[in-house]
């Protein structure tokens, strides 16, 4: 089992910045790739960045590129998302998630096999 605990949620001005960090317990974490994924009311999750699990391999989702940057710490068994300028339409649960796989990162929601709690990101027109 993997225990994953999202944080760094809260409410922001658009514009404004938000970095979510996702610590990772239970497994060796270098062994798994890691995603983030958000919903927002009424709506489907989405993905929105993913990492290999040596970083070497990321993926955004296009409304997300040149704002957002995962990252990962294997020292620290953490992954964060640094979001920049945000939008109220990113106002969402933000979720992140873990699979055990080799190779590039992983896009679908499907394929992950452990989830967090999520953390609320709020952002203010």
């Amino acid at each position: 089992q993997v225990q994953l605990v999202e944080s760094g949620g809260g409410l922001v001005q658009a514009g404004g910045s938000l970095r979510l960090s996702c610590v990772a317990s239970g497994r060796t974490f270098s062994n798994y790739a890691m995603g983030w994924f958000r919903q927002a009311p009424g709506k489907e999750r989405e993905s929105v960045a993913a990492i290999s699990r040596s970083g070497g391999s990321t993926y955004y989702a296009d409304s997300v590129k040149g704002r957002f940057t995962i990252s990962r710490s294997n020292a620290k068994t953490t992954v964060y998302l640094q979001m920049n300028s945000l939008e109220p339409e990113e106002t969402a649960v933000y979720y992140c998630a873990a699979v055990r796989r080799f190779g590039g990162a992983v896009v679908v929601g499907t394929e992950y096999d452990y989830w967090g709690q999520g953390t609320q990101v709020t952002v203010s027109s």
